[in-house]
């Protein structure tokens, strides 16, 4: 059994890019989407509570088309992770341009 050893979350304030590094790293089969499954387990990485029940939130927050996973490229659908993270996750996130409001 193998165990991945992944970065820790900045503590502080974040920039957007330093979160989607963050998350980046959590994208187990490299498509540029984060499933619940990958949000929960980016979530168990901070010790969160309940990680699975933040995950399904999370996604269904931010999963504008309703495909099953957040697009970590696209604009919208990450905004709405940020904004999530930043309400549920009390994470800090700096720099936003007009477009994450």
């Amino acid at each position: 059994m193998a165990f991945m050893r992944y970065r820790a979350l900045p503590q502080g304030e974040l920039t957007v890019e330093e979160f989607r590094a963050w998350l980046a790293q959590f994208d187990a089969d490299r498509d540029g989407r984060i499933s619940r499954e990958e949000l929960q387990a980016a979530l168990r990485s901070l010790n969160v509570w309940f990680a699975w029940w933040k995950a399904r939130g999370g996604v269904r927050a931010a999963d504008a088309d309703r495909d099953g996973a957040v697009s970590v490229a696209g604009e919208e659908e990450v905004a709405r992770l940020f904004a999530f993270a930043q309400r549920r996750l009390n994470v800090k996130i700096t720099q936003f341009g007009s477009s994450y409001y």
